[in-house]
């Protein structure tokens, strides 16, 4: 029954306020659909803070239509608040789509960029399909969003395909409620939409009547090609080409930092890598990240992807573009961001033939433009859960949803794998990764960024946090801000808050907060703390004893002058007796030196980092005296370690204040060990069961000191899959309720959401 007579029928009218991921998604034509279902009659439109629906019909059919609406939802909608108000019966004729009405207040959520569906993928490949081999096919359910946004609403006046009118057929798909197109706002075709075309590294365009084809036949010939995807440019080669590979390693300037790589389909990556149920859930996720995989051995793929390292991270196509390239026959193209080392990857076209011209022998290019890059996320499934190691395209701009409402907050990250994070409401925005703040390039990025998630999520801070380095150039960026309050946060405290906000955490915790780099408030370098944490403020309660970090910064690229530092705290003078690896292999004029810079305290500032621990055990042992990556001698150190192990080194610590840890039983232990001609893996396994029994058993201490129960674990030494499982399992089993990460990396790129949260505590004070 229809409402003709709002007086003789059991006829209501509703106004529904929706908030959440609810534009560019499909959500308005799956509600015109409902709505025909239930007979309702009213309107639904676009607004900035969401949608807004009229409708009108019988009570249980509306009934039925707000269950549904929230129950069956498309895929890639996520409401988030749903407020329903009474109205007066107004007598809808039908149900119709309005015109987006543009608020003073923006708060919708928006998209990320996802992967092709398989509608659109069976499309892609079928002969008399008209978009039949066309790149940037797309619907409601897939194709880019937030790298193609200027502002919101979300329509295509607001995005990158403003350039281009659509064709008669696409305008009425666009029109039709009923087609899987409709309001698309990229869609397009071939007549009328974006275009791929292949340019040599001059910038000349080839006369290629296929460009992807001819693309192909070049990296199978081994050259580099640079392609234009959703978030920016990626360098390309076939995986299995050796002299390629080392090629590209040798022109990109990244000498051992393992490659990503794409294929096809789960069945090939199976050739090259095992994969668990899990993993290829998210490798077939619409988010598409790239997951970390064990390598199988022996395996096709050229051994100078993944040097060093028994994991390939590996991921499945995502656009059109990707999936027409490898269906010609390709095991796996490495796929890495199209940037030199330490410079944000290109997006433009004109920036990418200047920048890596000298790298890519070829460009596959296309004409839509990409207003804001995005690298791809990494992932991988460890400890029961998946964990971020970067967090970008596929999962930014999905907010991580906060337990109370903050003010507009402005937290501007640290100096490496930085991220900002603006909070607004219920929502902490954390921006995808912008990379190491090292230079002009990035830092013009990281800037950028913030301008424009700015706008398009109309955030304007009352407040500003920041690290308390003061060399950072987030911490520069912050201070040069005008007529805002400042906040300084201490680096381990917003490891530890970050992880508590993403787990919906109030009170105080214990927090173990590792990694390699961290300012302390006593103007020390920290990174091997257990904090009693809680948003507003935090006490240290243990950490590792300081030890020299000589030439201060180099320490960090050269771990043989760690490796001096803790045999040196550890032996004083007699260390020179010792018959280790890092005395044949560097000068010993080179180490007198380090050990008088130690000893007079020349640029050699105190550290408690676990990280560079771990660096120092990597150069004591043999394996790593120098590094082209973060993390690196760290990261081998963790792959030499095969086998579990009961075994571990003496270990103690002396208690006052607070505890300290010291390291010189562990040292003499792993000295001691290579005397007796022990396996460096076997070395490597018992430091890392050194460390989680001497933590756990110390957080016991901490817990009968502070009646504490709940432990948070946060900072880059946490992506030690070793370390993060073994702790976990030895707290838990020690009665511990323990929380980790699973929506923003335990690195630095989640740190900017602790800074917000703690911010948040000065303007609720």
């Amino acid at each position: 029954m229809d409402c003709k007579n709002a007086m003789t029928c059991n006829c209501v009218a509703k106004k529904l306020n929706i908030n959440g991921i609810v534009q560019g998604v499909g959500f308005r034509p799956f509600v015109y659909q409902l709505a025909a279902q239930y007979k309702i009659k009213g309107d639904i439109a676009n607004t900035s803070s969401g949608v807004t629906i009229h409708i009108e019909g019988i009570r249980d059919n509306i009934e039925s239509f707000c269950r549904d609406l929230t129950e069956k939802s498309p895929p890639l909608a996520h409401i988030t608040e749903t407020s329903i108000h009474s109205e007066t019966v107004k007598g809808f004729k039908e149900f119709s789509i309005a015109q987006s009405i543009d608020q003073a207040d923006c708060s919708t959520l928006i998209s990320p960029d996802v992967s092709i569906c398989d509608d659109c993928l069976r499309e892609l490949f079928y002969p008399d399909d008209r978009r039949f081999q066309y790149p940037f096919i797309n619907c409601t359910n897939c194709g880019p969003r937030y790298t193609i946004i200027s502002d919101i609403p979300y329509d295509r006046p607001k995005t990158s395909m403003k350039h281009f009118k659509m064709c008669k057929m696409c305008q009425n798909e666009y029109d039709d409620p009923e087609n899987r197109r409709f309001h698309a706002q990229p869609n397009a075709c071939e007549k009328c939409g974006p275009h791929v075309s292949l340019h040599d590294n001059s910038g000349k365009k080839l006369d290629a009547q296929n460009p992807v084809e001819k693309t192909a036949k070049l990296l199978k010939q081994g050259y580099i090609v640079a392609i234009k995807g959703l978030g920016g440019f990626h360098l390309a080669v076939d995986a299995e080409n050796d002299d390629a590979v080392s090629m590209l390693r040798s022109r990109k300037h990244r000498e051992e930092k393992p490659l990503a790589i794409m294929s096809c389909d789960i069945e090939h990556i199976r050739e090259y890598a095992y994969v668990q149920p899990k993993e290829e859930e998210l490798l077939k996720s619409f988010h598409r990240p790239i997951v970390i995989l064990k390598k199988k051995e022996p395996n096709p793929i050229s051994k100078e992807v993944s040097p060093g390292n028994r994991y390939f991270g590996s991921m499945l196509p995502y656009t059109p573009l990707h999936y027409m390239l490898l269906q010609y026959g390709f095991t796996a193209l490495v796929m890495t961001s199209g940037n030199m080392s330490e410079e944000p990857i290109c997006i433009d076209n004109e920036d990418a033939l200047k920048r890596l011209s000298e790298v890519a022998d070829y460009f596959l290019i296309h004409n839509r433009d990409i207003y804001l890059r995005s690298d791809d996320s990494i992932v991988k499934h460890t400890s029961g859960d998946t964990r971020f190691i970067r967090r970008s395209r596929g999962y930014i701009p999905v907010p991580v949803f906060l337990k109370k409402k903050v003010p507009h907050i402005l937290a501007c990250g640290g100096g490496l794998k930085s991220t900002i994070c603006l909070t607004k409401g219920n929502n902490a925005f954390i921006s995808q990764h912008i990379g190491d703040l090292e230079n002009q390039a990035t830092y013009e990025f990281y800037q950028l960024t913030i301008r424009h998630m700015k706008r398009i999520l109309d955030i304007d801070p009352v407040l500003i946090a920041y690290d308390l380095h003061p060399d950072y150039l987030s911490t520069t960026y912050a201070l040069e801000q005008q007529n805002i309050e400042k906040v300084p946060v201490q680096h381990h405290h917003a490891h530890i808050v970050s992880c508590m906000a993403e787990n919906r955490l109030d009170g105080q915790v214990i927090g173990l907060s590792f990694d390699g780099t961290g300012y302390g408030t006593d103007g020390n370098i920290w990174g091997g703390e257990i904090l009693i944490s809680e948003d507003k403020r935090f006490e240290r309660a243990a950490h590792l004893s300081y030890v020299s970090m000589p030439g201060s910064e180099a320490a960090i690229k050269e771990p043989w002058r760690m490796a001096v530092s803790y045999l040196y705290d550890a032996f004083g003078k007699e260390l020179y007796s010792l018959d280790l690896p890092v005395f044949k292999e560097i000068d010993e004029k080179k180490i007198q030196f380090i050990v008088e810079m130690i000893s007079k305290q020349i640029n050699s500032p105190s550290t408690s980092s676990l990280g560079r621990f771990f660096d120092g055990i990597a150069a004591i042992i043999g394996i790593r005296n120098h590094v082209v990556f973060e993390g690196q001698a760290a990261m081998e150190l963790e792959m030499l370690a095969e086998k579990n192990t009961n075994k571990t080194y003496d270990f103690e610590w002396i208690s006052g204040d607070m505890h300290r840890i010291l390291l010189q039983p562990i040292v003499c232990g792993v000295v001691d060990d290579m005397s007796k001609g022990v396996h460096p893996s076997d070395i490597s396994s018992k430091f890392h069961a050194t460390i989680i029994k001497m933590f756990s058993e110390l957080c016991n201490i901490v817990r009968k000191e502070s009646g504490l129960n709940r432990i948070a674990l946060s900072g880059g030494v946490f992506q030690n899959s070793i370390i993060l499982t073994g702790l976990m399992e030895k707290l838990e089993e020690k009665g511990f309720q323990v929380f980790t990460h699973t929506q923003v990396p335990a690195n630095d790129g989640g740190i900017s959401l602790g800074q917000a949260m703690i911010a948040a505590t000065v303007a609720n004070s």
